[in-house]
């Protein structure tokens, strides 16, 4: 079900700030940024022999924080989101964010396991892409 790690996610109230620091700690600037309303509102950054992902999301645009649901999200590669947060769901977990289509590629959703932590699923081209290029 879990093919391989694609994106983790952090939040931050001064995503500029955190997108000056994660720069400087990473060696490496953002390859994707976005903004809303004229602020920094997301930047995502490529990292490491597999190019994971690093997403600083602004805190005043995240999903409603689930009570008892802390820290990041790290989302892992599926082939199919509905069924993978559906399994999640069967198994315990609580639905935190449904299946979202983020853009062309990208599709998530999360839950909360039993625990308090927070896991994404998502359909991730890039993660596709990078295997593709490992097998070739």
């Amino acid at each position: 079900m879990l093919r391989g790690l694609t994106t983790v996610n952090v939040f931050a109230h001064d995503v500029a700030a955190a997108v000056e620091w994660y720069t400087e700690v990473l060696g490496t600037a953002p390859y994707f940024v976005r903004e809303v309303g004229g602020h920094l509102a997301y930047a995502e950054f490529r990292v490491g022999d597999y190019q994971h992902e690093l997403g600083i999301v602004d805190a005043r645009f995240a999903v409603a924080r689930t009570p008892g649901a802390n820290g990041p999200v790290t989302y892992w590669h599926v082939d199919d989101v509905a069924a993978a947060h559906d399994r999640l769901v069967t198994l315990g977990a609580t639905p935190h964010e449904g299946v979202i289509e983020r853009g062309p590629g990208y599709v998530t959703a999360s839950v909360v396991d039993p625990f308090g932590n927070l896991i994404g699923v998502m359909v991730n081209q890039h993660y596709l892409d990078v295997l593709a290029a490992r097998s070739a």
